[in-house]
């Protein structure tokens, strides 16, 4: 049986991932001890592997090799197995390849089986997947927000902030966002109902943070020139939870605070975070997230691409402002 899966031929540049990565297809190897095969239904796009894509050496997690399939987190039935605890037919999710099937090592891949009676299985990448995990851990631990206090979190409209807005306000918190666009800042406020939005594409953003008044929780997902702008706007005692750079991921640039003095002034405390560091909390985290989930409370909206032919095009709108939530690939059954 043939797979096709995206290849990375070459690094890309900025958001020319059509020219770096080509769709192929090649024989499925057999399967080795420990190892699933999946037939993937749903390719999650994640800005964070663009990190992947680059020569970084530095990163979370060393640059891919090129030749080999893009990886990413993958939705799917398992159809064979060698890995105990897995059984063809179990819905799972994994660290998987851009492919039409993913083939992988149970425990590596960080693979779980999940419960089927979840109405939406799109919800396993977004409420209840690694999305919902970062903005709950990121918004309560990291960022320690209490009742009360007021949290700021970038890229609000984007598949980790509009979880993280969501939460915040669940937590008690007087919840601002940063998007770009009146329709992303009218979603934030109108139908999520948080206290305000904040359009970094409607110009004069220092005035606009200016009368939103200071942040006790910075939640970032951006980096950048905005990071130093919410610096000098935070209270004193205030907390930065690092999530993401995305001003970062396509202009090969590195985030280098002009108002890192801040720190000092204003007594900050920054702390970065990355998901696979608190895997282990996953069940309690899932447990929490699913209760607001099915009553309501946490919703996500969902840009569907269909067709693994199109997955460069669902990936670019990451790194280009052309969705609200989460990013998903579709795959044809």
């Amino acid at each position: 049986m043939d797979n096709r899966f995206w290849r990375i031929d070459r690094r890309p540049e900025g958001t020319d991932f059509a020219s770096a990565l080509t769709l192929v297809e090649a024989p499925l190897a057999p399967l080795g001890e420990g190892e699933i095969r999946i037939r993937n239904s749903h390719l999650s796009m994640d800005a964070g592997t663009r990190l992947w894509l680059t020569a970084r050496e530095d990163g979370y997690q060393p640059p891919l090799p090129l030749g080999i399939p893009m990886s990413g987190l993958v939705l799917g039935e398992v159809v064979e197995s060698r890995a105990e605890g897995f059984a063809p037919g179990d819905l799972v999710r994994a660290f998987g390849q851009w492919g039409d099937w993913s083939t992988v090592d149970a425990l590596m891949s960080g693979a779980i089986v999940l419960d089927p009676s979840v109405a939406d299985r799109r919800a396993w990448f977004g409420a209840l997947g690694m999305n919902g995990w970062t903005a709950l851990w990121g918004v309560e631990r990291t960022g320690a927000a209490k009742p009360g206090e007021k949290v700021l979190v970038s890229a609000a409209a984007g598949a980790t902030g509009i979880l993280a807005v969501q939460i915040a306000k669940l937590l008690g918190c007087e919840t601002w966002g940063i998007a770009g666009g009146a329709a992303k800042c009218a979603y934030l406020t109108d139908e999520l109902g948080i206290a305000g939005a904040i359009d970094y594409k409607a110009g004069d953003v220092d005035a606009q943070l200016d009368a939103a008044g200071g942040f006790d929780v910075y939640f970032d997902n951006v980096g950048g020139e905005l990071l130093d702008q919410v610096l000098t706007r935070m209270n004193h005692y205030g907390r930065v939870a690092v999530c993401g750079l995305l001003a970062d991921y396509t202009s090969g640039t590195r985030t280098a605070p002009k108002e890192f003095d801040q720190v000092l002034m204003r007594r900050l405390r920054i702390e970065g975070f990355f998901s696979p560091d608190f895997m282990h909390e996953g069940p309690a985290l899932t447990e929490r997230l699913r209760s607001w989930h099915e009553s309501g409370d946490l919703v996500m909206p969902y840009d569907v691409t269909r067709g693994l032919e199109n997955t460069l095009t669902a990936y670019a709108k990451l790194f280009t402002g052309g969705n609200i939530g989460k990013v998903i690939v579709e795959l044809k059954p």
